[in-house]
């Protein structure tokens, strides 16, 4: 195995077959007529890349064309189906896993997998977590940054936590890049993706360190996508709000001094930024990750980090793909 990609996104054949036959599927729809717009909610339209309706067959075509040796599926998060009634979203969840499981079964040299789960009810979202890890062999869940308007560090998660510490499974954070708190704020210069995805990257890492989830689950498994936005650089603020105001905190260290027990991918876009991620985390704890196919490479994911000359080769090697085995038991 020369590389593995853990950010790699599915939007499920099943929604396009459903579509294409004049059905909508949860809600969800052709936005228009030449069919290059997905309406997902009221809100909320989503632009259709050409290659997220790419088949299994011809993502592996893909794959080979950008030297991706395995890809760690999970599914597009600007369909994430958290705003459905519960029936309705653990039916949505259900077709997702099973058609990555599907995948993994089918090319398991080539897929692994991550589950969607129904939020907006944390027991239905065990039961089908314990389903996709110990039925279906998926390694683990993808899940928004924030759960209709509800943060992470709610008291309600806490056997959410609990249930994946038990299951060894991974939690693979990532904010919907045209739904965020920056969106609300300003829709304007593509900043809900470009500054509005990182900062909710940031706040879901700081929310984990600073809330005592990973005190309370020492063995919980998270990685954060975008390398964890600019969480690292702020880690001496938080430090310095910790020391000074101690009666605003819970966890009983330092806020860096956790850091690295989360994973992060390699998407900084900048070889300095990765850089600098390293050396606060590890390079132990990077993995590689492409956001596939949203973010075009030169050449292409693995072809960028084995472009960089402040990496050395053990460096490399452990983001392309030995923290991946290791992470999710391949």
């Amino acid at each position: 195995m020369k590389n593995i990609d853990i950010h790699a996104h599915l939007v499920p054949q099943a929604l396009w077959k459903t579509l294409d036959s004049g059905n909508e599927w949860y809600g969800m729809r052709y936005n228009t007529s030449d069919k290059t717009q997905l309406f997902i909610k009221e809100g909320k339209i989503g632009v259709i890349n050409p290659k997220v309706k790419l088949t299994a067959e011809n993502r592996i075509k893909d794959m080979d064309e950008q030297n991706t040796d395995m890809q760690v599926v999970s599914i597009h998060t600007q369909i994430l189906g958290y705003h459905l009634p519960v029936e309705a979203g653990v039916s949505q969840a259900k077709e997702v896993n099973n058609e990555i499981s599907n995948m993994v079964n089918d090319w398991p040299d080539r897929f692994s997998g991550l589950c969607t789960l129904p939020l907006q009810d944390i027991q239905e979202s065990i039961k089908e977590l314990d389903r996709a890890v110990n039925q279906l062999g998926l390694k683990g869940a993808e899940i928004d940054t924030i759960v209709n308007g509800r943060n992470w560090d709610e008291p309600e998660f806490v056997p959410f936590f609990q249930a994946a510490e038990s299951m060894g499974a991974v939690l693979f954070y990532h904010p919907q890049p045209q739904h965020n708190f920056m969106a609300d704020r300003i829709d304007r210069y593509s900043l809900p993706n470009s500054v509005g995805v990182p900062l909710e990257d940031a706040m879901i890492t700081a929310t984990l360190i600073c809330s005592g989830i990973l005190d309370k689950c020492p063995n919980l498994k998270i990685c954060i996508a975008h390398g964890g936005g600019p969480a690292c650089f702020l880690m001496n603020r938080m430090d310095r709000g910790w020391t000074e105001r101690p009666g605003a905190h819970v966890i009983p260290n330092p806020p860096s001094s956790y850091q690295s027990r989360l994973y992060y991918d390699c998407i900084t876009m900048n070889e300095a930024t990765l850089r600098f991620l390293i050396d606060q985390v590890g390079a132990d704890k990077v993995v590689l990750g492409s956001d596939w196919p949203f973010v075009t490479w030169d050449p292409s994911p693995s072809g960028w980090i084995e472009s960089l000359t402040s990496l050395t080769r053990e460096e490399k090697d452990q983001i392309l793909f030995k923290n991946l085995q290791k992470l999710l038991a391949l």
